[in-house]
């Protein structure tokens, strides 16, 4: 149950992780196989792949 506590915080910085308004919770973004998801679950993924921190400011560096 730890695994699945630090990937749920991960997930909260993610880019990837977006309120969905139709179902009132957060979701992940990303399609996900049946493998990956199953690891997901499971709590045996050791990090996503497809992680991206969420920056705000990346935009406004960049036109800098």
């Amino acid at each position: 149950m730890g695994g699945k506590k630090k990937l749920a915080s991960s997930c909260e910085t993610c880019a990837n992780y977006q309120y969905d308004e139709e179902y009132e919770y957060y979701v992940c973004m990303v399609n996900l196989d049946e493998d990956e998801y199953g690891r997901f679950l499971t709590g045996s993924m050791r990090s996503c792949p497809y992680y991206r921190l969420e920056d705000e400011y990346k935009v406004v560096r960049h036109q800098m």
